[in-house]
Parts: C-alpha cells; structure tokens; sequence
C-alpha cells in the first residue's frame, strides 16, 4: 500500500497536466471545486505539511544558517523582481500582471521536499527553508505585491496579510502541535498526506483554470511563455546564485528547486480573497503546471548525475 501511494504522488505533474487539460476542454468538470473548497483544500495541505515538521526541523537553521539564508534571500530577492520584470516583459494586462506578481512573491512550494528527495539534493535544507520561507510569507508576500504591484492596483495590504496568516500559521502550527502531543496520530495520517496533498493541489489548479478559461484563451501565448519564463528563470538563477557562493552543486541544486518552485496554490487562496478580478488567480494556477513540469524533469536529470560537477 505504501508503494502505491508514493508511485501515486510521484505522478503530481501527470495529473495536473492531464486535469489542466481536461478543464480546459470540459470546465464543469472541476469548477465545483470552488468557494470555501480552495481554501479548506489549502489548509489541509499546510496541515500537512505540519505534520512532517517538529521543533527539530526549526533548530536546523543554526545548523547550517549560511545555507538557509542564503536560499531565503535568493527565494525573495529574485523571485518577486522576476515576477514584476516578466509581467512588463511580455505586456501583460493588469489582473494577469498582478496575479504573477502574487505568486512570484509567493514561498517555496509544498512539493519542493518531494522534488529534492528525487533529485538526490539535501533534503533537511530544503524542508528548512520551505519552513522558514513560508512563516516569512506572512510579511514578506504581502509586501513584494503591494510594492511591485502597488501601482497597478489598490493592493489590500491588510487582507493580504491576514489570509496569508490564517492559511498558513494556523494549519501548519496545528501540524507540529499534533505532531508534538499526539505522535501516534499524526503518525497515522502521515503516510497518506502527501498524496492528499497532490490531489487538493491538483483540483486547485484545475478548477481555477477551468474557472477562467476564456481568459487563459484570450491571452494566449503571452500568458504561457511569462509563466514558464518566470519558473525557468527561478531555478535557473536560483542555481547560479547560490552555486557563485556556497560553491557546492547540491547545495545549489536544492535552492535552486526552492526558488523555482511557489506555493502556487497560497497564490490562488490570496488572488480570490482579496482581489474582485477571477483573473487574477489564473497565473499561480498555470504556475503549479509548469514549476512541477520544470521540477520533475530537472529531478530525473539531477538523479542520474549525482556527484558530477
């Protein structure tokens, strides 16, 4: 049972492609999955997440805080500015502009850990900077979005912030708690979270794409290629950044994974709780797409060279 369930979530890229694309031809399908689902849905994803930390994971960073603020800095130092330089880039409209900033400004991923056990990459560093970067979130999101997008659209700074807090600290805090107090539960849930995980973000993702489907069509090419731009540039710069400094390839390879890969669906919850726009939601949507594509094809290329320069 064990094996099935990993070989199951190891499949997250194939089935949100193939929900993608099913929602794109017959929305009805997933666009059920909408209202209050997406954020119970994200929340039981960071409860998750929760679940596999302990206060030991947070001691890590005295460990090694070189490497983790280093990936922390290269996660918000790069990101957010790529998000607001692609939107200009590539001429996008307002709501879809903004959408990318949000994502862009989003923290690292829930399935980043997943990719760097994969990849063959550090995964306690990984699981550390997923934690810090998403308590940061908190402040940080809300910040890069009302300072890059601020001038494009009246950023709900305030509401930004207590989304993020409620989506976040809440669900992830009760993860530990129960982790701490009741580690014969928590043991029993863990095996089947991640693939609990895959499937909330992969209904997330589609039914947000079948929601704004129309939208996605009229953009076009403009919103693929600044998507996919934006994610390749992450783990592309995100690698180069930290390989100049640490000097070590798994050290870059895992924060580069951190950087390319967003929360995209903390995207999604932010976009349609503080924006009237539904559009706005559609680049962190596209987003969990195409940073899992780039992810899984990188991981299967990593894991074959572990060790070569």
């Amino acid at each position: 049972m064990m094996r099935f369930l990993d070989v199951l979530t190891k499949g997250f890229p194939a089935w949100v492609v193939l929900a993608s694309i099913l929602s794109l031809i017959h929305p009805p399908l997933f666009v059920w999955f909408s209202g209050n689902f997406i954020p119970v849905g994200l929340g039981m994803i960071m409860l998750g997440m929760g679940l596999t930390l302990s206060l030991e994971d947070f001691k890590r960073v005295a460990r090694f805080p070189g490497r983790v603020a280093l990936g922390v800095i290269l996660q918000y130092g790069i990101m957010p500015l790529l998000g607001w330089c692609i939107a200009a880039l590539f001429g996008l409209p307002t709501s879809l502009a903004v959408g990318i900033i949000l994502v862009a400004s989003c923290p690292g991923g829930t399935a980043s850990n997943v990719i760097a056990y994969l990849a063959s990459a550090d995964v306690p560093l990984s699981v550390t900077m997923t934690s810090i970067t998403t308590v940061l979130a908190v402040i940080a999101t809300p910040f890069f979005t009302a300072l890059l997008a601020g001038s494009r659209v009246d950023v709900p700074v305030r509401g930004l912030l207590l989304t993020t807090a409620l989506v976040i600290l809440i669900p992830v805090s009760a993860g530990v708690i129960l982790n701490k107090f009741f580690h014969r539960f928590s043991a029993r849930l863990l095996p089947a979270m991640p693939l609990i995980s895959v499937m909330f973000i992969t209904l997330i993702v589609a039914s947000v794409i079948g929601a704004g489907r129309t939208e996605i069509l009229a953009a076009g090419w403009r919103l693929i290629a600044a998507v996919f731009t934006l994610h390749a540039a992450g783990f592309l710069f995100g690698y180069i950044g930290a390989y100049c400094i640490s000097r070590d390839i798994v050290t870059a390879r895992t924060i580069s994974i951190e950087v390319g890969m967003q929360n995209s669906g903390l995207g999604v919850v932010l976009a349609r709780s503080n924006f009237s726009d539904p559009t706005t939601a559609i680049p962190s949507a596209i987003s969990s797409l195409f940073h899992s594509v780039i992810a899984s094809t990188l991981a299967g290329v990593w894991r074959r060279s572990v060790g070569c320069a």
